[in-house]
């Protein structure tokens, strides 16, 4: 296991790279059955190198269908990094995992982990899945992704809220309609529900 975390540090450069980051991550993935990337995961994200973390994190991720450690490990553990690098690459991560499982499948824990009662856990759901509707299942069910969304439109965590407009936004791109109507049953009179609402509403043709 030192061996791989050598030849991450030595392959890695200083500068950040997330784009060689999912690459080693994944080749490691295809090359290695679950319970290995589990364990080199837990390995790699002891070392002092975000980057390495990260690359522990995405095979945490990978491993999380055969592991319900992992998936723990990312929710209780990885959720407290101070990095906010790491807390993209969470949210990668629980994507991978709900592709690996199936999206449909993954409706409990997509409302488990938005229900959290840490923001770097909730943003991981809002900000993995994007574009909600181009993933598996959300594709044919726009209305729960929007639902779903929507639920946090409220969040305590203005980090968390902004990414929950945003994911809508996202969605109203081809689901104008959809996004439309459900942003007319919103009380506006919380701020930070218009926080929200003028985030998702932003490519809609109506003043928001």
């Amino acid at each position: 296991m030192d061996g791989y975390m050598q030849y991450l540090a030595e392959l890695i450069p200083e500068k950040d790279s997330l784009k060689l980051v999912k690459t080693q991550a994944r080749e490691y993935y295809k090359t290695h059955s679950p319970g290995e990337c589990y364990v080199e995961g837990m390995h790699l994200y002891k070392s002092d190198n975000f980057q390495i973390q990260e690359v522990g994190v995405f095979l945490l991720g990978y491993s999380a269908h055969h592991n319900p450690d992992a998936l723990s490990f990312m929710k209780d553990t990885v959720s407290q990094h101070e990095n906010w690098k790491v807390q993209e690459i969470l949210a990668m991560a629980f994507d991978n995992h709900c592709k690996i499982i199936g999206y449909e499948n993954a409706l409990p824990l997509i409302r488990e982990w938005l229900g959290s009662d840490c923001a770097n856990v909730r943003r991981a759901v809002s900000e993995g899945l994007r574009v909600w509707t181009s993933r598996p299942y959300f594709k044919e069910h726009p209305e729960t992704a929007v639902s779903l969304l929507a639920a946090n439109k409220e969040d305590e965590s203005e980090y968390a809220r902004k990414s929950v407009g945003n994911a809508i936004r996202d969605i109203s791109k081809k689901h104008g309609d959809l996004v439309r109507a459900e942003l007319e049953t919103w009380d506006l009179s919380s701020k930070k529900v218009k926080q929200v609402y003028k985030l998702a509403g932003k490519f809609l043709n109506e003043k928001m």
